[in-house]
């Protein structure tokens, strides 16, 4: 049984959907303590319920603990099994955080599996469906992976309603990643959702943006939601290089002018632009499991993060393994070796 402990590190969500990743994979037990240690509100949310209950459905496993507000949890996997699944979170919990704990065991099952996730697909703290089909996606794709994934319905916080579908196809082993350099830029968009919402919202937003990265108005994209997914208001910088795309989103909230929400997105793709770095922050850690399941690699990101060692750390636990993190020119070179 190995043992895990949710306070190390960045102390959230991320090492608890890992362990239950590597467990199906692997075929290994594990017990979890101290759950979202370091979260303002401890312990399973809906959205980590519903990643715990999606991993033990699409391999049988035996749970202890599966419960709102549980600290611990023991979870025991058994067969993996392709098939035709569905989930619903029930709140505007995140659809893509629950795909992303269950996609890499899909990717070994010994068929095609599709797959319904209901609930929120723009969330603050966790990846938009955008950075999903335009930035980790198309990584997959190059390792050898095919993954379809469709947009069924927005979903906002704190509404939800939202659905993502994803048609997974097994790959016979992911192929190494190589990801040093991004190339040259090949396209910038921005696009303002809006539900609900004032149109001139969005417009001033876009107008930030524009003034900020020097962009056209053909750059620059409203994008009107029916007011029946509503409220919501998100804006998304999409970055497109040779070599990698990345996906900048901001949120608004009540009480948070336009501006600002335009601004932190704005701010966000600048800094990303003025390092050499290809893979952002949200990537960074994103990328380590597939390359450690499949034949390694190594990427070049500017920083590593609380959530990237946190990452480390589990993936190093149920595998054989290791990461090398070795500080270069243009930023920190991470490498995955057996």
């Amino acid at each position: 049984m190995i043992e895990i402990d949710g306070a190390e590190g960045e102390g959230g969500g991320q090492i608890l959907r890992s362990s239950l990743s590597l467990a199906i994979c692997t075929r290994q037990p594990f017990r979890i303590d101290n759950i979202r240690a370091n979260r303002e509100k401890p312990g399973l949310m809906r959205q980590h319920l519903t990643a715990v209950n999606a991993a033990a459905e699409i391999c049988g496993a035996d749970v202890d603990g599966a419960a709102l507000g549980s600290r611990a949890l023991t979870f025991r996997p058994g067969p993996l099994a392709a098939g035709g699944y569905s989930f619903d979170i029930g709140t505007a919990g995140s659809c893509t955080l629950v795909l992303q704990t269950i996609l890499p065991a899909l990717l070994t099952a010994a068929g095609e599996s599709r797959v319904s996730i209901r609930g929120g697909t723009h969330n603050p703290g966790s990846p938009p469906f955008d950075f999903l089909a335009r930035t980790f996606l198309p990584l997959l794709g190059r390792m050898g992976a095919k993954v379809e994934l469709d947009l069924k319905a927005y979903g906002f916080y704190p509404r939800g309603g939202g659905e993502i579908f994803a048609r997974i196809t097994p790959a016979e082993r992911l192929g190494a990643l190589r990801l040093t350099e991004r190339g040259a830029l090949v396209r910038g968009i921005a696009e303002a959702y809006v539900s609900a919402i004032p149109l001139h919202v969005a417009q001033r937003e876009l107008e930030v943006i524009r003034r900020a990265l020097g962009w056209t108005q053909q750059q620059t994209m409203l994008r009107a939601l029916p007011n029946d997914v509503g409220p919501g208001n998100a804006v998304t910088i999409t970055l497109e290089h040779e070599y990698v795309t990345e996906v900048f989103t901001s949120f608004g909230e009540k009480g948070v002018r336009a501006e600002t929400v335009a601004e932190e997105a704005a701010m966000a793709a600048s800094a990303y632009l003025a390092q050499r770095a290809p893979v952002g922050d949200h990537l960074s850690d994103q990328l380590l499991l597939p390359m450690a399941l499949g034949d390694g690699g190594s990427f070049l990101t500017a920083r590593v993060t609380q959530h990237l060692r946190s990452n480390i750390t589990v993936i190093e636990r149920f595998t054989a393994r290791r990461f090398a993190i070795e500080p270069v020119a243009d930023g920190v070179a991470i490498t995955v070796r057996n």
